[in-house]
């Protein structure tokens, strides 16, 4: 993916000096995969750090290494795309695009949803607006997922933002709200939606991205389709426990996440990704 001499967005809180630090005894890289298995087997991530922490004690001595550096400026230059993006398509819609602010820490943080460990991977917070990244999580994707390469990467970011775009057009609150009155299995379901609506998004960010600025270069779209298949339910599922429960799954399969995210990468047309729409069957 070519970036050379884009601009880097200016939206960006650095709480990495600030944050949790690592749990000694495990790496945030443990946490981060420890973490994604129970997130993605409808677990309950922050426990996983609550569990951990009692190996060691937390600390917060931490000095950016230059690789994270580089992800920090890659991470801005991703962030400024989906705000050239997301504005130029809220402006055909007739409307105007607000960004969220992309937070940066390590190992924890406070979010206006509560307080989050790494362990719990990228989030977006609808309630502070605001995408959270640990730049660890990139080194431990081509490592622990077998998903690496700066597009892969870009995709991440953009999936977040994707649910930022979701709040934005009223889909992310509604969802919310019919979540919290019905039962835990369509519960799951909503929840897969919003998620393959995300990496729709984020198909749609990719599309416009590479039309903007011809950035995408070879291997960049089969980067992304490979993280989206090896972060699906069914993929996390079975390779953490042998067998797959489908009524648990709260992102969707690896065959879901890859349709959706070609999709929009492939049509750049916001009218064909309302995952809403779809019977659940046929997602």
């Amino acid at each position: 993916m070519d970036l050379s001499g884009r601009r880097r967005s200016s939206n960006v809180e650095d709480r990495r000096s600030s944050g949790g630090g690592k749990v000694a005894g495990l790496g945030i890289g443990g946490l981060i995969v420890a973490g994604l298995i129970a997130l993605f087997m409808g677990g309950n991530p922050s426990e996983v750090l609550q569990q951990l922490g009692s190996q060691g004690n937390l600390t917060s001595d931490y000095t950016p290494t230059e690789q994270e550096e580089q992800f920090k400026v890659f991470a801005e230059q991703i962030l400024a795309s989906t705000e050239d993006v997301w504005s130029a398509q809220f402006k055909k819609m007739g409307r105007t695009y607000q960004p969220p602010k992309l937070v940066l820490f390590h190992g924890g943080v406070q979010s206006g949803c509560g307080s989050a460990s790494s362990s719990m991977g990228p989030f977006y917070c609808s309630a502070d607006r605001c995408v959270y990244l640990d730049l660890d999580f990139f080194n431990e994707m081509p490592q622990s997922l077998g998903a690496g390469g700066d597009f892969a990467y870009a995709y991440v970011i953009a999936h977040e933002v994707g649910h930022h775009v979701e709040n934005e057009l009223g889909i992310l609150g509604e969802a919310h709200s019919q979540m919290s009155r019905v039962s835990e299995k369509e519960k799951n379901q909503i929840s897969v939606r919003l998620e393959l609506l995300a990496d729709f998004y984020a198909g749609i960010w990719g599309y416009y991205e590479n039309q903007m600025f011809g950035s995408l270069e070879d291997g960049d779209l089969e980067e992304a389709i490979n993280a989206a298949q090896k972060i699906g339910d069914d993929y996390l599922q079975k390779n953490a426990r042998g067998t797959v429960t489908p009524e648990s799954f709260t992102h969707g399969t690896s065959a879901q996440r890859m349709k959706w995210l070609k999709k929009g990468l492939t049509t750049g047309d916001m009218s064909k990704g309302n995952t809403f729409d779809v019977p659940y069957n046929s997602l």
